[in-house]
C-alpha cells in the first residue's frame, strides 16, 4: 500500500477517534448535568396513588391466602403504615407461607407495583421475625418453604427500598464544569483534525455479498438476510425474533446471555415484553438444531442461556 494511502486512512482513523470522543464526552457532560438535578430533587414513595395501590395489593394478597387456609369469612384488618416505605397488615390467623411469594408478587404485578421489596412475617404477640425474603429470591426460591407453621396470628410487613443517593451528587457542580471542559477540548481536536493538511477520505467500502452475511457454527449455517437456518442438509425458514434470538447467540458463541440482555436485545422493539418469549423461542431453536450433535443450547438456571460447541 503506499505511503499516501497510509497517510489517508491513518488520517481516517483520528477523525473518527476524535469524533467519537467528542460525542461520547458530551453524552456524558449531559448525563451528569441530568443526573445531578436528579439526585438534587428529592425522590420519595410516598404519593396517595402508590399508598391505595399497596393497600389494594395487600388485601388480595390476604384474601387468597385465607381463603387458600379455608377462612372465607375473617375481615381483613386495614393496612398500617408505621413509616414511608413500610406497610403492615396483621392477619388473625396463619397461613401457607410458601403461597405467599407468588400471591404477594401476583398482586403487586395486578397494581403495578414494581419496586423492589423486603418481606418480613412477624409473630403478633412477640414481634419476633419468624419468617422472611426478598423480592429477588422469588425468581430463585425463597428459603423456609415448606416449614410448618404453629396455628397463630401474624404481622405481614413489607418494606419498599428507599431511594439512594450517589456520591456523584456530593461532587457537586465541579463534575460539570470538568464535563464541559473535556467536551470543548475534544471538539476543537475533531476540528483541528478534520481540518489539517485536507487529506481526502477513503472510498466507501462495497456492499457485502450474500454469502458474506451466511454465519457457520458447527455442522449449521445461519443465512440473516433471507431468514433461514441449514443443519446438515435440512433447511428452515425462521420468523424475524427467531432470527435475531439465533444471530444473538451465534454472535456470543459459548457466552453466558442472561436473559434480561436478551429480551432487550431481541424484543427491545415490541414496547412490551413478556418473560417467557425466551424460553418459547429458544425451544423451538433447539428443535430445529437437534439434529447437529456439535451444537446445543445449554441452560444456566435462574441466569439465562449459552450457545455451545460440544467437544470445546
Amino acid at each position: 500500500m503506499a505511503h499516501r494511502d497510509w497517510k489517508i486512512i491513518f488520517a481516517d482513523m483520528t477523525r473518527s477517534v476524535i469524533k467519537k470522543l467528542t460525542v461520547a464526552t458530551a453524552l456524558l457532560s449531559v448525563g451528569l448535568l441530568f443526573t445531578r438535578f436528579v439526585w438534587l430533587t428529592p425522590t420519595t414513595i410516598d404519593t396517595p396513588h402508590f399508598d391505595e395501590k399497596v393497600n389494594l395489593a395487600l388485601r388480595r394478597t390476604a384474601h387468597h391466602l385465607l381463603a387458600e387456609s379455608g377462612d372465607s369469612t375473617s375481615n381483613i384488618p386495614p393496612v398500617e403504615r408505621p413509616d414511608a416505605n413500610t406497610f403492615l397488615l396483621r392477619l388473625q390467623h396463619s397461613f401457607n407461607y410458601d403461597r405467599l411469594p407468588a400471591l404477594l408478587q401476583e398482586s403487586f404485578q395486578v397494581h403495578d407495583i414494581q419496586k423492589d421489596y423486603d418481606v418480613a412475617v412477624l409473630s403478633c404477640i412477640s414481634d419476633d421475625l419468624l419468617l422472611g425474603y426478598n423480592v429477588k429470591d422469588v425468581e430463585v426460591g425463597v428459603a423456609c418453604g415448606g416449614r410448618a407453621q404453629n396455628s397463630d396470628c401474624y404481622n405481614l410487613k413489607v418494606t419498599f427500598a428507599s431511594p439512594q443517593s450517589s456520591p456523584l451528587a456530593s461532587a457537586g457542580w465541579w463534575i460539570l464544569v470538568g464535563g464541559f471542559l473535556l467536551g470543548g477540548i475534544s471538539y476543537a481536536a475533531w476540528q483541528w483534525a478534520t481540518r489539517r493538511n485536507n487529506l481526502p477520505t477513503l472510498p466507501p467500502i462495497e456492499a457485502e455479498t450474500a454469502e458474506s452475511v451466511r454465519l457457520h457454527f458447527g455442522a449449521s449455517s445461519l443465512d440473516v438476510a433471507n431468514q433461514t437456518l441449514l443443519v446438515g442438509t435440512v433447511r428452515y425458514e425462521l420468523t424475524y425474533r427467531e432470527t435475531k434470538l439465533l444471530h444473538l447467540f451465534v454472535n456470543h458463541l459459548g457466552q453466558l446471555l442472561e436473559r434480561d440482555f436478551i429480551l432487550q436485545s431481541v424484543w427491545n422493539d415490541e414496547g412490551i415484553i413478556v418473560g417467557r418469549s425466551v424460553d418459547v423461542f429458544v425451544s423451538r431453536l433447539r428443535k430445529m438444531l437437534r439434529d447437529d450433535a456439535t451444537i446445543r443450547i445449554a441452560t444456566v438456571h435462574g441466569v439465562g442461556y449459552r450457545l455451545e460447541m460440544q467437544g470445546e
